[in-house]
């Protein structure tokens, strides 16, 4: 198989350059409806972002090595050609799609994919504020392992939808002529997708492209100016605490359950699901969710 280079690697110095031309845009031409940069948030983005690096490592040991078996297993080949990598990519667009979907109404899911929500700013450096544990993203590639596409393959599309998606946490680009906005995910998508208020809630879930949100129903265009982060925020620059706190809010509420049931449901259910007839949990009402019953499931 042909050498596929590390794209995220290859993309830090474009998003050094890009987050310092963005501050200076602040800066130079401040915007009052804009949230902008605050020291305290980014440097905790920052950090979310460093650290994911290192917990990605440790988590790639033993998911590259489920990849590994299944790609043994099967008899299917798809061969690296740059047609078949178009193919590829088109693919994991698609399965990221339902992965990103499925970590906003799966609570269990959720708690590792809020970390990326939990700030109330939007800019560039919130793309770099990712989880430690995405140890809940692998099986949702699994099916293209199955097909036959080689697990580096898997590695070097994941990596470019991650680089796009790196641009498109910006207030400082509207929205773009109707074409591209139809097609491709852009920052008037995302600010949407980031937004914690109403109609907003649990849309648009697309990496590179938006069609798939037009597909299946999960589409809102950006009408009005969103209020990013969580429906109830965690106001907390810790690190720690923000790669773990719904884990920990998840626990609480295990532990005050009163059937397995309701355990089930505090664990698999949507982030604000409550069983019937009961009143909300302190913790569940501080889950700091951006998905709500009422949106698709």
């Amino acid at each position: 198989m042909p050498h596929l280079p590390d794209v995220v690697l290859w993309s830090v110095p474009a998003f050094v350059l890009l987050t310092v031309v963005e501050m200076v845009s602040y800066r130079l031409h401040p915007d009052e409806d804009a949230e902008g940069y605050e020291a305290k948030d980014a440097a905790t983005s920052v950090g979310m972002g460093l650290g994911s690096l290192v917990f990605d490592a440790l988590w790639k040991i033993p998911i590259v090595a489920i990849y590994a078996a299944v790609y043994e297993l099967t008899p299917l080949r798809v061969p690296v050609l740059w047609w078949t990598l178009l193919l590829m990519l088109l693919a994991q667009d698609f399965f990221y799609y339902w992965s990103h979907r499925g970590h906003h109404v799966i609570r269990i899911l959720w708690a590792c994919h809020v970390v990326h929500h939990s700030s109330e700013k939007f800019n560039l450096t919130t793309a770099l504020r990712q989880p430690w544990t995405t140890w809940t993203v692998w099986p949702f590639y699994v099916p293209m392992i199955a097909l036959g596409v080689h697990p580096a393959a898997i590695a070097f599309t994941s990596g470019a939808n991650l680089v796009y998606q790196f641009w498109v946490h910006t207030e400082r680009v509207g929205k773009l002529p109707r074409p591209l906005e139809f097609v491709f995910n852009t920052p008037s998508h995302h600010r949407v997708h980031h937004a914690s208020q109403g109609g907003y809630l649990d849309r648009n879930f697309g990496g590179i492209l938006i069609i798939w949100d037009r597909m299946f129903g999960s589409f809102v265009a950006e009408t009005k100016r969103p209020v990013y982060g969580l429906t109830k925020n965690i106001k907390t620059y810790n690190p720690l605490r923000v790669a773990t706190h719904e884990y920990a809010a998840i626990a609480r509420d295990v532990r005050a359950a009163r059937s397995w049931g309701e355990r089930a449901g505090r664990i698999f259910r949507g982030p604000g699901w409550q069983p019937a007839a009961a009143a909300p949990s302190p913790s569940a009402a501080a889950s700091a969710s951006a998905s709500v019953e009422e949106t698709v499931a």
